[in-house]
């Protein structure tokens, strides 16, 4: 086994969070207590497949809850379930009726093969996979077939993956939708099942919230947010929870010399805003983690218009500014014992008689002067003005996100965002993180080569070139021009925001709100260091540094 499975096996979400959610909920078992309902409920329980090289003579094996429940029902559920036809597979599953009175409605899901772990190859937890698409496949029946009003999932082993998959799978986009009179607008609530670990399944509801409340921002359409209303919307989100909040102007924009932000937002009517948000989550004096997130509201490419099939899904061009937000939110729910400063630029790139146009010379808030090749290249203008001010923050580590490249998304396609950083320990942990939650990174390079592409620039110190070669790497290193100083990484997430097909169980086609539960993940592995990490004792990773309030000297 590998230095890294090693790693990926020891650290486990639910210990992550649980050091902290344990002292405010009270492990409960639902087993005995179900009687007492009055509304319509429905389970969720699994099935192993065994398979014997013929799938007449495959058979299947209960999982440790299913045969619990099976003896207590003196056998029915495995006599219904064989007689339903042949033995349950992956991902298929088969909803009985009528065994018995607290449960009128049980589905039985496939699970596929027992004792999958972590696959280096595929770099994912395929166990916690398997258990996601099994909740979100046991849910998702139950709703469609016996409209439930209450359904409890078994945690088919591992609380927090069940948690996450039903709340993702069960989430529907329905806010713009008319229904007629009888119809149903709410979505079953989902509890957990004869297990102890109710702290792994809280933990699993805020991280899924999180991400669906990233798939309802980007599934909004432009007209309805807005720069000022994706604002305003961030506000209400956030403001009811110990969150600081400023708001930053186009004049306070100005001011501060961010013309390459401003240069973007010229071509449309609605100004640019920067909202500033900042938790607290120790001591003030410790340094933030900065996480900058791209919030193009729409992008139609400005004068280098986009064809209509390229502006079909450019509402979620803010998708990077919806997975912070909701990070943010979560990181302040399960109360993160790290500082967060979340910075996040609303802006539109339209087609407007004032737009920059190719050719354009605009001057960045560090001074650098930047060509502009293209102005469908937004992305990287509207963050490099971001990085800079970073600065003043002294922070720990700097993360930005954001669709920046299309390469990304004929590269990698919905498998994966694509990861840049000058740190090998950022890397690692970002990689970790999203092992556990499926989501995953690949590491891209940062070489030398694209350096020199983007500083061979005749008229201007950088340029924003339009080219597609080597696209995603050339933005990240136009972006590590103005990364003054300290851990930063990249993640450009162009593939990953939506998704036409359904490549996982748990979301359905349409904006997927990803990687918003890795970056949850990630964030955490800072808040809780493993005993081996503290051993090393090793000054360049992860420690807790301060640094001087109104300083310009680096933290120590």
């Amino acid at each position: 086994m590998t230095k890294l499975s090693k790693l990926v096996l020891k650290n486990s979400s639910s210990k992550t969070f649980g050091k902290i959610l344990s002292k405010t909920i009270r492990n409960s078992r639902y087993f005995s207590s179900v009687a007492c309902e009055t509304v319509t409920k429905g389970l969720v329980l699994g099935a192993y497949e065994i398979n014997s090289g013929s799938h007449l003579q495959s058979s299947f094996v209960f999982t440790p809850t299913a045969q619990t429940y099976n003896k207590l029902l003196g056998g029915k559920l495995r006599a219904e379930l064989t007689k339903s036809g042949p033995a349950i597979r992956k991902n298929e599953v088969r909803v009985l009726y009528g065994l018995e009175e607290t449960f009128p409605s049980i589905a039985v899901v496939g699970l596929g093969e027992r004792g999958l772990g972590y696959n280096e190859q595929e770099q994912m937890d395929e166990q916690k996979e398997q258990i996601r698409e099994a909740a979100a496949i046991g849910s998702v029946a139950l709703r469609d077939v016996s409209r439930m009003e209450k359904i409890f999932i078994e945690s088919f082993g591992h609380a927090e993956s069940a948690a996450e998959g039903s709340v993702l799978g069960l989430w529907s986009h329905v806010d713009y939708k008319t229904y007629k009179l009888g119809e149903s607008l709410t979505t079953p609530h989902v509890e957990l099942f004869d297990d102890c670990d109710l702290t792994g399944w809280k933990i699993g509801l805020q991280k899924a919230n999180a991400q669906n409340l990233a798939r309802k921002l980007c599934e909004m359409p432009a007209n309805h947010l807005t720069p000022r209303k994706f604002a305003e919307l961030a506000v209400k989100i956030l403001s009811n929870s110990d969150i600081n909040l400023e708001m930053k102007t186009k004049h306070w924009l100005q001011m501060k010399g961010m013309d390459a932000l401003l240069a973007v937002a010229k071509g449309s009517c609605e100004e640019p805003l920067l909202l500033e948000a900042t938790y607290y989550g120790c001591e003030p004096h410790v340094c933030p983690v900065i996480l900058i997130g791209k919030g193009v509201t729409f992008d139609a490419g400005g004068h280098c218009l986009k064809t209509p099939e390229g502006m079909e899904h450019m509402r979620g061009d803010m998708a990077g500014a919806a997975c912070v937000i909701a990070t943010l939110k979560a990181a302040e729910t399960l109360k993160l014992p790290i500082n967060i400063r979340a910075l996040i630029p609303m802006c539109e790139n339209m087609l407007g008689p004032r737009g920059m146009k190719p050719g354009d010379i605009v001057k960045a808030m560090n001074g650098k002067t930047i060509h502009v090749d293209s102005t469908d290249t937004d992305g990287r203008l509207v963050i490099a003005d971001i990085l800079s001010y970073a600065e003043t923050f002294n922070p720990k580590v700097i993360v930005d996100i954001g669709g920046f490249s299309r390469s990304t998304k004929n590269g990698l396609g919905s498998a994966a965002a694509s990861v840049i950083t000058n740190n090998d320990k950022l890397w690692e942990q970002m990689k970790i993180a999203g092992v556990h939650t499926g989501d995953r990174v690949w590491r891209l390079p940062l070489w030398k080569h694209f350096m020199k592409a983007v500083k061979y620039c005749l008229p201007a110190d950088l340029c924003e070139t339009a080219s597609n070669l080597g696209a995603s790497c050339r933005s990240a290193a136009f972006l590590q021009e103005f990364v003054c100083r300290g851990d930063w990484l990249h993640m450009d997430i162009y593939g990953i925001t939506h998704q036409d097909e359904v490549t996982v169980q748990y979301l359905k086609p349409g904006m997927t709100g990803r990687p918003t539960r890795t970056l949850i993940e990630f964030l955490a592995q800072f808040a809780f260091k493993t005993d081996e990490q503290r051993n090393q004792k090793n000054a360049t990773e992860y420690k807790e540094i301060t640094c001087q309030d109104k300083s310009n000297n680096p933290c120590k």
